[in-house]
């Protein structure tokens, strides 16, 4: 038995694989993978704090309109309200979870 939720996803170039690790009332953990040139399309979450966590690779995280590169291991607080996303520039895969807290109502 193991405790590790962490999936294995490998997204092809310009993709986005995900997979929820932990869904509470609340707290929602998401994985992200994103294949080489994808993105993960600007948002935000009004009511809600996101946390990135960046397991694998170099990403290049969007926040209002500052962009910088993060590399494994990093962390990026996105505030409520603040519009936020993720693009990888690289060759190899890229991934991350997503906390989101408190989730939505």
């Amino acid at each position: 038995m193991t405790l590790d939720r962490l999936t294995d996803l490998s997204p092809d170039p310009g993709e986005v694989e995900t997979d929820e690790l932990a869904v509470t009332d609340d707290v929602l953990v998401k994985t992200f993978a994103l294949g080489p040139g994808a993105e993960l399309s600007p948002h935000e979450h009004g009511d809600s704090t996101n946390v990135f966590h960046v397991l694998q690779g170099t990403v290049t995280v969007i926040q209002d309109d500052t962009e910088e590169a993060v590399e494994a291991p990093g962390v990026v607080l996105h505030e409520r309200g603040v519009v936020h996303g993720a693009r990888n520039e690289t060759d190899e895969v890229v991934v991350f979870t997503a906390s989101l807290c408190p989730l939505p109502s």
